[in-house]
């Protein structure tokens, strides 16, 4: 049985009793909290706007809903936070997309079915096919062949899950402005060609399968690593990401070899977030971490989903990464690591996705094999690519297998390129100990 991790109180409650119990807070206290449903739940509401008016209203949707968060700022500090804040946003952003749709001409005709789609949607028992879960169905819905599979992603990433253009930017490891532009030709083309979006059938369900399963991939890890600010694990995020895939194994167009690698990989990797910060916040890297604090329920878990994995005929890169994961959670400590193992896992990666991340993380297991030397010889192939150029851990690598050497000024130069390069808090400050511990040595050696 899949372990789940999440909290079921986290999720939406559609009740209709989030207008009584108002609780008084202050103005920064509601800040934080309209700043928390901007961040975890924008995507859940605004996917369930368009199921109900359709994702020709996208952009109408992701308008009510920013302009019911403003009103949550300004009404909430003085009338009371409501019991259930996501579910008074979805109201009121709902009536507010109502209203507009009734000032427009085309609305006369859809109206009996906008509706009965909204009945149907607030009804309590009301069924969500085809996984009984909006944000879910709206991934696969919004996933269309119209669209090259990269752009479904994107417009799944910014529209459901609530990414911003730069942290979609970062995980595609290119420029803002390309996502911005694919982000405007998505939206356009959709007007222009009048795409109708339906719930797709099964035999579609599984044509969209992979785009699906690379934003819930992209999801995860932007809350295992995040991209900006003072956390560096943004742990809601992962559970969700964690929720939809564990309803996908669930679901006959899902119950695939290749979603629970995903699966399994995801919950090797989460069964580590209690040990890679410290108590002061510090960022803890594997050799460091305690893994008697390792989730082992979880572990256990991932095991399993990885031997449901093997099943089929097919390696997918997930297949892989999740291997290379439970290289780390057999180790009992960071010195029997099965490095060889782990480097023959990115070998057989390296064919399946050449990408100077792969090559990077490769050069990384080849340092521990044989030594910081050969490390660096493979980052050679990628010091030309203009993807490592900005990108924080190709320098900061370069100047780990440095410091291993003992080539302290290399090492300091390195991380000196690293540190404004970090994405968040902890990083920068991870990489400002390791300059000042280098800096130091440097200054007893002369």
């Amino acid at each position: 049985m899949v372990v789940r991790i999440w909290n079921t109180a986290e999720k939406l409650k559609f009740g209709k009793s989030f207008h009584t119990d108002m609780e008084v807070k202050s103005q920064e206290e509601v800040g934080e909290l309209v700043a928390h449903l901007f961040r975890y739940k924008t995507g859940q509401i605004i996917s369930i706007l368009t199921g109900i008016f359709g994702l020709e209203n996208l952009d109408l949707a992701e308008d009510v809903v920013q302009e019911t968060l403003v009103k949550a700022l300004q009404q909430w500090p003085f009338s009371g936070v409501p019991q259930n804040p996501p579910g008074w946003i979805l109201q009121v952003a709902r009536n507010q997309a109502l209203d507009v749709l009734r000032r427009r001409a085309l609305f006369r005709d859809k109206q009996a079915e906008i509706v009965r789609q909204v009945e149907h949607q607030f009804s309590p028992d009301a069924g969500r096919a085809p996984f009984q879960d909006e944000q879910l169905t709206m991934m696969f819905t919004c996933c269309h062949p119209a669209f090259p599979q990269e752009m479904q992603i994107v417009l799944v990433l910014k529209t459901l899950c609530g990414f911003s253009v730069p942290e979609i930017a970062r995980a595609f490891l290119t420029q803002e402005t390309t996502i911005a532009q694919r982000l405007v030709r998505a939206k356009r083309k959709i007007r222009e060609d009048k795409i109708h979006f339906e719930l797709p059938e099964r035999r579609e369900l599984e044509q969209r399968l992979d785009a699906v399963l690379q934003v819930l991939y992209l999801m995860f890890n932007e809350g295992y690593s995040a991209s900006q600010g003072n956390e560096l694990i943004r742990k809601d995020v992962c559970d969700e990401a964690i929720r939809l895939a564990s309803l996908l194994t669930e679901h006959p167009a899902g119950d695939m070899p290749k979603t629970h690698a995903l699966l399994a990989l995801m919950l090797f990797q989460a069964s580590r977030f209690a040990t890679r910060m410290d108590a002061e916040g510090n960022l803890l890297l594997l050799a460091d971490q305690d893994r008697s604090l390792w989730n082992r329920e979880l572990i256990q878990s991932a095991f399993a989903h990885l031997d449901r994995a093997g099943h089929g005929a097919t390696l997918t890169v997930n297949h892989l990464h999740a291997g290379i994961a439970s290289c780390h959670a057999l180790a009992t400590d960071f010195e029997s690591t099965d490095w060889r193992r782990i480097l023959s896992f990115y070998d057989a990666l390296l064919e399946l996705d050449p990408s100077p991340v792969v090559k990077l993380n490769r050069a990384v297991a080849v340092s521990m094999v044989d030594g910081p030397n050969a490390g660096l010889r493979e980052l050679k192939w990628i010091q030309n690519d203009p993807h490592m150029n900005d990108y924080y851990l190709y320098h900061a690598t370069l100047a780990d297998f440095h410091r291993r050497l003992g080539n302290i000024e290399q090492a300091i130069r390195h991380y000196r390129r690293t540190c404004p390069l970090a994405r968040t808090d902890p990083e920068r400050n991870f990489v400002e100990r390791k300059l000042s511990e280098l800096e130091n040595v440097s200054t007893n050696c002369k």
